[in-house]
């Protein structure tokens, strides 16, 4: 096996596939655009939705990257060996181009040939069928002719499963078809370590027939390839965290594992996430940002780091990822002061819960159950609880009994979150649709009402209203509210055409300097227009789908501002 760093991995997967006649496209940014089910894009191929439902890519029918991800319905896992918040998607994907045989002869040979992987410690799963759907032969054949190439014996190399092991769908329907992972035998367990699906079927209601086109999705964890190349047991002991892990180590006056491993996992997440646009705050995608942060803050308690400690820790984590991912050190000072900042507040959340704590004891006895509501809403350690509740010879806490509240939380919460999380394609509804493209009218006339500092710095859209979040040290006054809905309301009028053209990414960049996520753009780009090409009222970089005339939008009309952070505001508006 090749001992291999991981900016070497993702270099040796990103040339294998360009060799192989794929274009390499920059990673997204974590938060969707386009994608009111997810909060976070937590695979790569979320950001190819429309390619995949049959849009053309500017970059081809064959693709390649690493996407950054976010992964949290499994926050409350972390601290072992292999689960993480945040990590890099590896991909490689065919629009209607190469099927089974390429996919999956191109996948073995790189982990083979390109990582060294033994083949002999590689085994699959593939689909075996069922009522609705034919077992996948396809894929069995071709995975036994690859073994047979290499000298393999089959026995055991094939194993075949139902849908809930070896087929992608989403519960609302649509491009959907079996799909075939790959494992490494450490010695001690499979792991996964890739994963074909094949859309080839489409669900409408009960019923399956055929999709009309083929794609291949393929994603692979850089993290866990990291671990079986570099041959240790967690992700921590990787080059990927060991920087960030060996900071927390040396601040640590205890040596607890679990709670260094979620220091160094939330602070890193911590630093991607406030890059790509997010703040603290109580939902959303600021709530999974500010939970990342205060948790890491309460087991810097349990390790009794004195003082403040997060920002040092998210410097290491900067100067690890800033290489790769030039936004950090861009906006390093900022992400650095949020982080910091979040910790303070916290920091006053905590004296609250001692204060708190001190009220309850005068008054009853502390249960499990309101123990870990102490927990949940202030941070107190339960270790803190056990500590005031003796000196003040109160009855300890049934440690059983709080563990089982823990665990009914962490239940709801996973339950709660699978909808948000799980994902789904893009809402590409009418409305939708609408939103998007009102949403480039808005950011036009904010620009033209308080000045051309205004960019898109996050935005979300649903099918009953757009939200948008721009730079601006101070809230819009009444009558700034009503010349941007004139502005806005004016181009409705108009009946606006809307179109685009594609170029390469520096021809673009030079019509639309202030576009935000420049790294993420590819070296062909889309430049939608709204008006008239030589003088129109608004150009951007967007794959987004847009409607073909402004006279279809409706009335514009701003619902609701509000401050989100230092010098950010956040607009939301509807269309009636």
């Amino acid at each position: 096996m090749n001992h291999l760093s991981y900016k070497e991995i993702k270099e040796k997967y990103i040339k294998f596939f360009e060799q192989n006649n794929h274009k390499e496209i920059n990673s997204a940014p974590l938060v969707p655009e386009n994608d009111p089910s997810v909060l976070f894009v937590n695979a790569g191929m979320f950001p190819l939705v429309p390619f995949l439902q049959g849009e053309k890519h500017p970059s081809g029918t064959r693709l390649v990257n690493s996407q950054r991800c976010v992964r949290t319905i499994d926050i409350d896992e972390v601290g072992d060996a292999y689960h993480c918040t945040t990590f890099e998607m590896l991909g490689n994907w065919s629009l209607n181009d190469y099927f089974k045989k390429e996919a999956l002869s191109m996948t073995l040979k790189f982990f083979v040939e390109e990582l060294g992987f033994d083949i002999n410690k590689l085994s699959v799963t593939v689909f075996k069928g069922d009522n609705k759907i034919p077992r996948d032969t396809e894929s069995i054949k071709i995975w036994e002719s690859l073994f047979k190439k290499y000298n393999v014996d089959l026995k055991g190399k094939i194993t075949e499963n139902g849908k809930e092991d070896n087929w992608w769908e989403l519960p609302t329907g649509g491009p959907c078809g079996p799909d075939s992972e790959i494992f490494f035998n450490t010695g001690k367990e499979n792991v996964e370590i890739g994963n074909n699906v094949f859309m080839e079927y489409l669900k409408s209601g009960n019923e399956y027939k055929d999709l009309g086109r083929h794609n291949v999705d393929f994603g692979g964890g850089l993290d866990r390839l990291a671990c079986i190349c570099q041959e240790v047991e967690s992700i921590y002991e990787t080059d990927i965290y060991k920087p960030i892990f060996e900071k927390v180590k040396e601040l640590s006056k205890k040596d607890i594992l679990e709670s260094q491993r979620i220091i160094t996992d939330h602070i890193k997440a911590a630093t991607w996430i406030i890059m790509d646009g997010v703040i603290p705050s109580k939902t959303q995608q600021g709530y999974i940002l500010r939970r990342l942060i205060r948790r890491a803050v309460r087991h810097g308690r349990k390790l009794e780091i004195e003082g403040r400690f997060t920002r040092d820790v998210a410097q290491v984590a900067i100067n690890q990822f800033a290489p790769i991912w030039k936004e950090l050190k861009n906006q390093e000072k900022y992400i650095l002061d949020t982080i910091e900042e979040e910790e303070v507040k916290f920091s006053r959340t905590l004296q609250k819960g001692l204060a708190e704590l001190d009220r309850m004891v005068s008054r009853e006895e502390i249960d499990g159950k309101k123990a870990f509501i102490l927990y949940e809403t202030y941070g107190l350690p339960i270790e803190v609880i056990q500590e005031i509740l003796t000196e003040k010879n109160r009855k300890p806490v049934d440690i059983n009994e709080f563990n089982e509240a823990e665990k009914s939380h962490r239940n709801l919460s996973r339950t709660a979150s699978a909808g948000l999380f799980k994902g789904g394609l893009a809402d590409t509804s009418e409305q939708s649709t609408k939103y998007h493209t009102a949403t480039h009218l808005l950011l036009s006339a904010l620009r033209k009402v308080l000045g051309t500092h205004v960019y898109q710095r996050g935005s979300n859209i649903t099918p009953e209203r757009l939200r948008l979040d721009f730079p601006n040290e101070e809230k819009l006054t009444d009558e700034q509210i009503k010349e941007v809905e004139h502005i806005v309301n004016e181009q409705i009028r108009l009946k606006l055409p809307i179109t685009f053209e594609e170029m390469d990414k520096q021809d673009a960049l030079s019509i639309v300097p202030f576009s935000a996520f420049e790294e993420k753009y590819g070296d062909i780009l889309k430049v939608y227009y709204i008006g008239p090409k030589e003088n129109p009222f608004s150009v951007e970089i967007c794959n987004g789908p847009h409607v073909k005339n402004t006279s279809q939008l409706g009335e514009f009309k701003i619902v609701k501002q509000e401050s989100i952070g230092s010098g950010i505001k956040r607009i939301k508006a509807i269309l009636i």
